[in-house]
């Protein structure tokens, strides 16, 4: 079978860039190893999810955000940042920003059952799951795909081979891409945990000397217990890999007076807290975000320190720009899978993944330094920057993935057959490796 495009993963990057593309004359082969309904999908899970408004408009765009924020959002309309132990502190305001919510909570199962049911009413997306990839094989004028699917052996051949299966991409391995790795000798420990009094829509990130606690604002779906609306969170406690085992061993009563002596009362007082789990952290980028017949995105592209919550966001970001390019080159009669196309998502992407990553690695090393010095000197950085409006526009403006080029959907516009080559030809400058549309 011979498609346009093949998307490997149909977890939230894959099934995003599917929606992206629907109003576009392609056929797309949607990959998926793990039933969107089973609960072992491990990109559908309970976890909370943290959606910058710059991807808020991107879903609304595409045309999922009603849904799922019927299914159930949290607004964030305020973020403290602070330090254990240190007298500075910072606050971003969405009112400050001119925009209704700095960005949103949902759980990923939320989030898939808005993809999922959105798939479905796409007629040129064509749903392969459970498969998994076998092998394959980038030629000159295709992809061609091996899949174990329904117990036998199923050929594809695309023009395009989109890589979106995970931070162990299996296409990545196939074709031997190139890519960069930085351990940070730290695991996030993962819980939702309730307090006694309400989270007022305030996101907390407080640094320590294990690394970064966040508080996320993550109030139960629809489908949930409407009692915990309004006091429950999402934690995401940032650990050295050593005291891992040890976390995870703790009952509730002493995890919650551990996180209540290490965080503090802003937040109020814990009273429970749900089954935890743990993820080691790492960078990685891939050094080529597109190749020849491939492009790489979400976490098969990259994986960045869950501080400041940029994960999703910027998978969600490749999605939009890839989707962009694709349209463009349909519209000027280019081949969706050549080099000379992808190269420009390659170079659109770059300065974004440069610029999150040297935010996020910078925040993680700068604050994992205890020198006295070094900590006198975040603190009166806290300090001036709650005291330097536009500094601090900025870092919201960073946060809320609204810096630098943006895709149409980042804009509000859907990605559509463009009428013209001029309306969506993107060029990169040779002098700045800028994009501009």
């Amino acid at each position: 079978m011979t498609y346009d495009i093949a998307i490997i993963g149909g977890g939230m990057a894959g099934a995003s860039l599917a929606l992206a593309l629907k109003e576009l004359p392609l056929s797309i082969a949607l990959v998926e190893a793990v039933p969107f309904e089973s609960a072992a999908q491990p990109a559908f899970d309970a976890r909370a999810i943290a959606l910058a408004a710059g991807s808020q408009r991107i879903l609304q765009a595409m045309g999922v955000w009603p849904a799922l924020a019927a299914r159930g959002v949290t607004a964030i309309e305020h973020i403290h940042v602070s330090e254990r132990g240190g007298f500075g502190s910072a606050r971003l305001e969405a009112a400050e920003e001119n925009v209704a919510a700095l960005g949103y909570v949902a759980e990923g199962r939320v989030i898939g059952a808005a993809l999922t049911a959105a798939l479905a009413q796409c007629p040129n997306v064509e749903l392969l799951c459970p498969a998994e990839l076998a092998a394959v094989q980038v030629a000159g004028d295709a992809a061609d795909i091996q899949l174990s699917h329904g117990g036998a052996v199923r050929n594809l051949r695309a023009r395009l081979l989109v890589a979106a299966d995970g931070g162990r991409s299996t296409v990545r391995e196939q074709v031997g891409a190139p890519t960069w790795e930085l351990g940070y000798g730290q695991t996030a420990v993962i819980a939702t945990v309730t307090t006694d009094r309400p989270h007022g829509n305030t996101a907390y990130e407080r640094f320590t000397d294990t690394g970064p606690l966040a508080l996320l604002p993550c109030d139960p779906p629809a489908d949930g217990d409407a009692a915990l609306h309004g006091r429950r969170w999402s934690l995401v406690w940032t650990v050295r890999d050593g005291q891992v085992d040890e976390m995870l061993a703790l009952d509730d009563a002493e995890f919650l007076r551990r996180l209540q002596q290490r965080f503090g009362y802003r937040a109020g007082r814990f009273v429970r807290a749900s089954e935890r789990h743990a993820y080691p952290l790492a960078l990685r980028f891939v050094r080529e975000a597109a190749g020849e017949r491939i492009a790489y995105i979400g976490n098969a592209a990259h994986a960045i320190h869950p501080v400041a919550g940029q994960g999703f966001n910027l998978g969600l970001r490749d999605v939009a720009a890839l989707a962009q390019v694709i349209a463009g080159a349909v519209g000027r009669g280019a081949d969706i899978g050549r080099l000379a196309v992808l190269k420009d998502y390659a170079a659109w992407r770059r300065p974004d993944y440069l610029r999150t990553a040297a935010f996020t690695d910078g925040l993680v090393r700068t604050y994992s330094n205890n020198l006295p010095p070094l900590k006198l000197a975040r603190n009166l950085g806290l300090l001036a920057l709650d005291a330097l409006p536009p500094l601090k526009h900025l870092l919201a403006r960073q946060s809320m993935g609204l810096v630098g080029h943006l895709p149409r959907l980042a804009c509000g516009l859907a990605v559509t057959p463009p009428p013209a080559v001029t309306s969506f030809e993107f060029r990169v400058s040779k002098t700045t490796g800028s994009g501009e549309s």
